[in-house]
């Protein structure tokens, strides 16, 4: 079958929308309608060759929609099954799955290659093999997936809504509740709180943090943190370690957690310095894969007793974590739906990113729906 997809053709490229050649699937995959997918940054770095990924590539690793097939020995959903995209499949098997660890599981290899588990690919044009990012490439109309890549929701839950868990609200709650083992009553600085921060700042107002503070050098975003539970906001990191100093008489924060679109070794350096003893540093956000970010002080590391850790999806279990995340929605506890700030037709995707980048968004999706 046909569908339009999002494609980059090489690092540095423009996202093309155009017709792909769609294969049906095979053994343990499904072919999904996609409904909403957001604009992540993670795409972005992606396009622009950070990722050390295999060219052409479909964009999209955060989305939600319909099971329409499904191939030989599927188990997980059925056709008309809702879904959630998981950018990391999970198998339940392997050591890290078994372990609790589904984030890590070792299908997600070829996340960067975007080809199926068998090493082939399902999309395909201009006579080239096309993958699809994190095994799912959720910027085209139709995707055929891994079973292990998606997550069933109940039919009612809204899938705009249920989108922002794929991705966003997941990795920023998983990364204070799991990876920084947040308390009530400790101090946390996030650093950026776009469609990743801002659910750190959920997160941790869930946690019972005494003082959230956010820190991003847009206003736009520093005002939204508020709304979302942000206690104080800085636009400088200077401003942040002279706040976080004076809140808690010098201590330090507990916990900083890095989601900003790009980290570098700045941005890890004052999150170091602003926590204090046994203070923790999560670092989230991603930068050149080969770009040296972490570059501390190791005497104030061991004397002080500061961990600095890195957390894929939030450190979270996707089969279990995100429907947690749409039930804490129903409970009225989850901000989901004031996550969408605009949204955009496949076509307008290159526009999209553009206001992602000047701050227009917490999060913009593509709608297939428009």
């Amino acid at each position: 079958m046909k569908t339009k997809a999002a494609v980059v053709w090489e690092p540095g490229g423009r996202w093309e929308v155009e017709e792909l050649e769609l294969d049906p699937p095979r053994e343990h995959e499904v072919l999904v309608r996609m409904v909403v997918s957001g604009l992540c940054h993670s795409d972005e770095h992606l396009r622009e060759g950070d990722l050390n990924a295999r060219y052409p590539i479909v964009g999209g690793h955060e989305g939600s929609g319909v099971v329409e097939a499904v191939g030989p020995n599927v188990t997980r959903v059925k056709p008309g099954d809702h879904v959630v995209c998981s950018f990391i499949p999970s198998c339940g098997t392997c050591r890290w799955c078994s372990t609790g660890h589904q984030n890590l599981c070792d299908l997600g290899a070829s996340i960067a290659i975007g080809n199926m588990l068998d090493g082939t690919f399902r999309m395909h044009a201009r006579g080239q093999d096309i993958g699809g990012m994190c095994l799912l490439g959720t910027f085209s109309e139709r995707i055929v997936v891994p079973e292990y890549s998606v997550v069933r929701i109940e039919n009612d839950i809204p899938l705009d809504v249920a989108a922002m868990v794929s991705c966003g609200v997941t990795t920023g709650w998983g990364a204070v509740t799991y990876a920084a083992n947040t308390r009530a009553g400790e101090t946390l600085v996030v650093y950026g709180v776009g469609g990743v921060g801002m659910n750190v700042v959920q997160g941790a107002k869930m946690a019972g943090c005494r003082y959230i503070v956010a820190v991003d050098p847009q206003e736009s975003k520093r005002r939204w943190a508020k709304e979302f539970g942000a206690t104080h906001t800085c636009a400088t990191y200077g401003e942040a370690q002279q706040l976080v100093t004076d809140l808690t008489w010098g201590q330090g924060a507990d916990k900083a957690i890095i989601t900003a679109g790009v980290v570098d070794a700045e941005m890890v350096t004052a999150a170091f310095n602003v926590v204090g003893k046994l203070g923790t540093v999560v670092v989230v956000g991603l930068s050149a894969f080969d770009a040296l970010t972490v570059q501390v002080p190791g005497m104030l590391l061991t004397v002080m007793e500061k961990r600095i850790v890195g957390s894929l999806f939030g450190s979270a279990n996707p089969q279990s974590d995100i429907p947690y995340m749409l039930h804490l929605y129903r409970a009225g506890k989850l901000k989901l739906g004031e996550l969408i700030t605009k949204r955009y037709r496949l076509e307008d995707i290159n526009r999209g990113y553009q206001e992602v980048a000047e701050g227009l968004n917490i999060r913009g999706v593509i709608d297939f729906t428009l």
